[in-house]
């Protein structure tokens, strides 16, 4: 079930993809030079309590499609991205107090070992589908109690 969930979700990226406007990104997507990488993982001490639950409450996932945290604010929840040279698709459907205001996209590993393999690295990434900043907005908003999540909400508001 969940490959064919993956399979479905990489078919509607490459379909939606390719019937964009000029206004949004082409069929090769918008291409974004020297993006700073980080990864973690649903062990962390930080990231325990929400166990492999996404922002977004969906389940983290790790295989053709792989979940991503970012600043919602720069990456907006649904953001579908490819790293250059690798065959996977990334989807945001997570954040991090740590990666408001960065510019940095963090991966999903499923392990600590494949966290600290990943490292920090700097990559080209082609985005594929650029997420909903209406959509983040709304997920964020009944949150902005914390301050990480009221600085993303604001500069979106700013945004729309």
């Amino acid at each position: 079930m969940r490959s064919l969930h993956a399979i479905l979700i990489c078919l509607t990226a490459t379909l939606l993809s390719s019937c964009a406007s000029s206004t949004k990104p082409s069929m090769k997507g918008t291409r974004i030079s020297s993006v700073r990488t980080t990864a973690y993982t649903h062990t962390e001490s930080d990231h325990i309590v929400y166990g492999k639950a996404t922002a977004v409450g969906s389940e983290l996932k790790y295989g053709k499609v792989r979940s991503a945290a970012a600043d919602w604010s720069v990456y907006p929840v649904g953001t579908i991205f490819q790293i250059e040279g690798t065959p996977y698709i990334y989807q945001v459907d997570d954040y991090g107090s740590a990666l408001v205001g960065t510019n940095t996209i963090d991966l999903y590993k499923p392990s600590k070992q494949d966290m600290k393999e990943w490292g920090v690295r700097n990559v080209n990434i082609r985005v594929l589908r650029w997420g909903s900043f209406s959509k983040s907005l709304a997920i964020l908003k009944p949150r902005s109690h914390w301050g990480h999540v009221d600085k993303m909400a604001s500069r979106i508001e700013k945004r729309l």
